[in-house]
């Protein structure tokens, strides 16, 4: 029911969210309702998982992270459930917005060929970056949302992970994604397990690894996020969604028999 109201085909539905804040991205412009959107299929996303409010609406990854959530769905409802009438509105919604994603979420890069927005207005508008929170774009193999061998997730990839993303900060501590919900120049280790989750190459992955064992500020735990040149300067001593996800990579690499790449790093 949200996902249908929150395409927006009829009116703007009935979310709004206001509050008085110093931070611009607390709020939401336009009496509440955020930036205008072009109904075309896409779900809008008035904040991103970072808890920031998006530019334009159509937040590209939360929209393929939906398909694949409906589509899991729809094989509980049938499977377990028997509810089949339900298992087709989840399909035919999944189909919906992912015929909408390939129209409208990509945008063709001169420098680095067709790769995919982080948000989009269906009115032609696109904005290039992406923010180290989950779903992001350079998570979406991870979730399950697309192949990574996916072309476009590819040259995605080698975008979001370079200075053309205006949220990558490169330094003498390390480098990686951040965003605009704690600023310029700090990187955040989640963007950092989440090149590691996604790559098939092991001398990229033990980079990544070494890199969040360097930047702990030895205190032996992962961070929200870190200074690009000093990683003493960090956010959040103690953040269990960071550890966690350092965990599961280890088991992960584990599991796939890197544990002679794992104990070479040192």
């Amino acid at each position: 029911k949200t996902f249908k109201e929150q395409q927006r085909k009829d009116s703007a539905g009935p979310y709004k969210f206001q509050r008085k804040t110093e931070r611009a991205l607390d709020t939401l412009n336009n009496n509440g309702l955020g930036a205008p959107v072009n109904p075309v299929g896409l779900i809008v996303s008035c904040f991103r998982p970072s808890d920031d409010a998006t530019t334009f609406q159509f937040l590209v990854p939360s929209n393929f992270f939906a398909v694949s959530s409906l589509k899991k769905a729809a094989e509980i409802l049938s499977t377990v459930n028997q509810n089949n009438a339900l298992a087709q509105e989840c399909t035919d919604l999944a189909n919906e917005v992912a015929t909408a994603l390939q129209k409208y979420a990509t945008y063709n890069h001169p420098k680095y060929g067709t790769i995919y927005a982080f948000e989009v207005d269906g009115f032609g508008n696109h904005i290039l970056m992406d923010d180290a929170n989950v779903p992001s774009l350079l998570a979406m193999p991870y979730l399950g949302d697309v192949d990574v061998n996916d072309p476009i997730y590819q040259n995605t990839r080698r975008f979001v992970w370079s200075l053309d993303n205006p949220y990558f900060f490169k330094g003498k501590a390390g480098e990686g994604i951040g965003g605009p919900h704690i600023g310029y120049d700090m990187v955040w280790p989640m963007s950092i397990m989440m090149k590691a989750f996604t790559s098939q190459d092991d001398q990229e992955i033990k980079e990544c690894i070494k890199m969040l064992m360097d930047t702990d500020a030895g205190t032996g735990f992962m961070h929200e996020s870190f200074h690009k040149d000093d990683p003493a300067n960090f956010t959040r001593a103690w953040f269990a969604w960071q550890n966690t996800l350092f965990g599961e990579l280890i088991i992960k690499l584990v599991n796939e028999g890197k544990v002679e790449l794992l104990n070479n790093i040192k």
